[in-house]
């Protein structure tokens, strides 16, 4: 698991064509909804070693937040094979995180 936002993203094609599956977090490390979102976050990645985890800086501009239309952070987005399968926005249970992961995660 990714513990930092990072300010480089990759490009959509590349998320698109990523097999397996994928985990896709968007937010700000300064933002506290995203602060409060981590420690449910990693309790609920425990196990799920063969996910790709991309902690993504998101903001006015940025392409691929634009590109996935979120709105508010941290957005967790779960795709396998390049499809969103599930999405959740502000989570705070490590329950509902880990429902997500089942459906990626095979």
């Amino acid at each position: 698991m990714k513990t930092r936002y990072i300010p480089e993203a990759p490009r959509r094609a590349e998320i698109d064509a990523l097999p397996g599956a994928v985990l896709l977090e968007f937010g700000a490390n300064w933002c506290g909804h995203c602060m409060a979102a981590q420690a449910p976050l990693e309790q609920a990645f425990q196990g799920h070693d063969g996910v790709v985890h991309y902690k993504v800086e998101d903001g006015p501009g940025r392409p691929l937040g634009r590109s996935f239309r979120v709105k508010l952070w941290p957005t967790l987005i779960f795709l396998r094979d390049g499809q969103e399968v599930a999405r959740l926005v502000r989570p705070l249970k490590a329950d509902d995180i880990s429902a997500a992961f089942a459906q990626i995660d095979a």
